[in-house]
């Protein structure tokens, strides 16, 4: 199965909260969550009665959507973040920031895990010197990405640190297009949208 290549506003009204998908298109005017922010479909303005079971797979699905991977990765952050002590939410959580196309996108060199993914897959990026072209790529504190010095002057990175602000986690050198990982995240420095990660853990414990 490939990765979907539909559009991905809608799964914004389905959960009912900003994913940030279409990068600074979700902080315009132009956002589909600004005049429909309701579900999809015929149906989608109807009032339904959600059960427990439907409460956890909608903040599962939101957080798994948010991220942008499959389920079958999503549930390996889970697994893994379940063997691991602490609050099993919270690592699990940790796990996806760590992910490299989620530190590219929380620098603010590029508007979406989207773009983020596309660059790394097409080797723009470098850590500690050696070039990773793996979104997934579990990224540790102490570690330095960097864009490629022949790819610096590319288009997409001269906005770069304009996008957005950087997550208070990282150190991020808008000119060399170079970012430090400082350490790993907190549950209250992870800037995710009304996300309720016990439930997810419910999910797969039930």
């Amino acid at each position: 199965m490939g990765r979907y290549t539909g559009p991905v506003c809608k799964f914004c009204r389905r959960e009912g909260v900003k994913l940030l998908l279409k990068g600074t298109r979700c902080l315009g005017p132009k956002c589909s969550m600004e005049d429909r922010a309701y579900p999809p479909g015929q149906h989608g303005q109807g009032r339904k009665k959600v059960s427990d079971y439907g409460l956890q797979l909608r903040e599962k699905q939101k957080t798994r959507r948010f991220y942008g991977v499959y389920e079958k990765q999503f549930q390996h952050y889970y697994e893994t973040a379940a063997r691991t002590r602490g609050v099993t939410g919270e690592a699990m959580l940790q796990g996806l920031e760590m992910r490299l196309d989620n530190i590219v996108f929380r620098s603010g060199l590029v508007s979406s895990r989207a773009e983020a993914r596309q660059l790394i897959t097409h080797r723009h990026f470098i850590i500690n010197g050696t070039v990773v072209n793996v979104p997934s790529y579990q990224v540790k504190p102490g570690m330095t990405i960097e864009v490629r010095a022949k790819s610096k002057n590319r288009e997409v990175f001269q906005q770069a640190g304009a996008v957005r602000r950087a997550a208070s986690w990282l150190s991020v050198d808008p000119d060399n297009k170079r970012i430090q990982v400082l350490s790993v995240p907190n549950r209250g420095e992870m800037d995710i949208p009304e996300m309720h990660e016990q439930l997810v853990v419910e999910f797969y414990s039930r």
